[in-house]
């Protein structure tokens, strides 16, 4: 199906079928003409205030309606959101406020410890602060109010379509974060969005399942997309393996982004309590953002319907490369070949091209790839080489042009001079049965500069002890990249969206 340019975005569909149904989030049904409206009043709401084209407006919200209710009214004016995770600390938000000059900020009641300490660093007035939740706001303005207050017509120049108009900050494992600006005419910002509906065939009959945080680009964006074309958006407030799959059977789901994390959840239900489930109204389930270990992927392969776990590998700043789960079998391991119109290649250190089989820096060449970083020149310079751009990530292609991933560069640990890829061995620890998860770091060493540290997270009623644990990577792995110590813990720590805050364990460890 071809999608016509001209029939996207909230404006045409709340005209064209205003009583559709556009999101569903709990026993709450928004329809496109109700979800158009109530985007309408707090565009106006926001250009009361003064928020124009290439302004931002922030947002520390938990999943929910409010969320494209803002990246909406925000794109009809030309203006930006800036997605700040909603368990952040106050000197993150205070910093990521500050860094992109937002004019206002959507705060949910439910962070409101860390948005007053957020405000004192900031010295805002409380005017500034636009308050989401069922209690009165208890500073700041109520945004319901503030929508109330407004019309529900059109407001005057109002861009069509609706991209994925958001200021996002990368995250920040190496240092402050950074924003990623894209530079996009607010008047065709949809067009992006529609190139991603035509790579994966999407309709106005799909259904998509949102089950991470909308502060993450994949989530918000796959979602956006969904409601640029006039699909059907089903919405959950967290993550639950069981709720999930309820979902999928109840709302005939067509296709889902999830993250491995989510698979592995999915894995650990009875197999008997799954098969109850009617998933056949699967399309695809595409995941990225973190590796996935072969056993989760074959585990979830036999879960879903036959060739629909499709992996996609990218970052904040675009997609890159794809692989079926047909492809991946003939292929374990390989992230797939470039998206149309893209151009993969390996360089090495000094910039030349590596040949099939031997790892480099990845450099990706796309036709959207509009951006640069937000005041971090050094960044932008260190990214890019002759038109190709790199997310850090190390990894090398076949001879047939499969991608492999070896490691990100600033994860890789320099032992006595030689390389180390943490994923490596991460993938091999995860082979042995009581390991439920693992993250490789390196440690300060005298004698070595770095060592190798594996934290363990064992699986509920497993036993192993880290001796056991050594000896296992012993048997699969050269004894320089074996671990030096393993600590077990009964959870590793993660954002919420399944990475490991390997940064964090560092420091802990160190």
């Amino acid at each position: 199906m071809t999608l016509d340019p001209s029939s996207l975005g909230l404006t045409h569909h709340a005209r064209e079928f205003p009583s559709r149904l556009a999101i569903s989030f709990g026993e709450r049904l928004v329809s496109y003409g109700e979800l158009n409206r109530r985007v309408n009043q707090l565009a106006h709401a926001l250009r009361r205030v003064g928020v124009n084209v290439g302004d931002t407006v922030a947002a520390a919200l938990p999943n929910g309606v409010e969320w494209f209710e803002l990246l909406n009214a925000a794109g009809k004016l030309g203006a930006r959101l800036v997605p700040i995770g909603y368990r952040l600390k106050a000197p993150e938000i205070a910093y990521m406020v500050t860094d992109s000059r937002a004019r206002v900020m959507l705060g949910d009641i439910s962070v409101r410890n860390e948005i007053d300490r957020a405000l004192e660093q900031l010295g805002w007035s409380d005017d500034r602060l636009w308050v989401v939740g069922n209690a009165a706001p208890w500073r700041g303005q109520s945004y319901e109010a503030l929508l109330a207050a407004e019309s529900t017509a059109e407001p005057s120049d109002a861009f069509i379509g609706g991209g994925f108009n958001a200021l996002v900050y990368t995250s920040g494992t190496t240092g402050r974060p950074k924003g990623v600006d894209r530079d996009v005419d607010p008047a065709r910002g949809h067009l992006q969005l529609l190139g991603i509906a035509q790579l994966w065939q999407l309709t106005p009959d799909d259904v998509h399942l949102v089950n991470g945080p909308l502060y993450h680009t994949a989530p918000s964006s796959y979602a956006q997309v969904h409601l640029l074309i006039g699909a059907q958006v089903v919405l959950m407030s967290h993550f639950d393996a069981a709720e999930a799959l309820r979902l999928i059977e109840a709302y005939r789901v067509t296709n889902s982004f999830m993250v491995p994390t989510h698979f592995a959840r999915i894995l650990q239900i009875p197999a008997d309590q799954r098969s109850r489930r009617d998933l056949s109204s699967l399309r695809f389930v595409l995941h990225s953002a973190a590796p996935c270990p072969p056993h989760i992927k074959r585990g979830i392969m036999e879960v879903m319907p036959p060739n629909t776990v499709t992996e996609f590998y990218g970052s904040s700043e675009s997609g890159f490369t794809k692989i079926t789960a047909e492809e991946w079998v003939k292929k374990p391991g390989s992230v797939g070949t470039p998206w149309p119109g893209h151009t993969v290649k390996i360089l090495d250190d000094d910039g030349k091209e590596c040949p099939p089989g031997k790892i480099g820096l990845i450099y990706v060449k796309s036709p959207v790839l509009n951006f640069h970083y937000r005041d971090a020149e050094a960044k932008n310079q260190a990214a890019f080489r002759d038109g190709y751009f790199t997310a850090g990530d190390l990894g090398y292609l076949d001879a047939d042009g499969y991608l492999y991933i070896a490691d990100r560069r600033t994860d890789l640990i320099i032992s006595g001079g030689a390389n180390i890829y943490p994923a490596e061995v991460e993938a091999v620890l995860m082979q042995h049965p009581a390991v439920a998860d693992a993250a490789v770091v390196g440690i300060a060493d005298a004698d070595m500069g770095k060592a190798v540290l594996a934290v363990v997270e064992l699986r509920v009623g497993s036993q192993a002890s880290a001796a056991e644990l050594l000896e296992h990577t012993r048997q699969e792995l050269a004894h320089y990249k074996c671990p030096k110590r393993i600590e077990l813990v009964a959870e590793l720590p993660r954002e919420p969206q399944g990475k490991v805050r390997k940064h964090e364990l560092a420091q802990r460890y160190s």
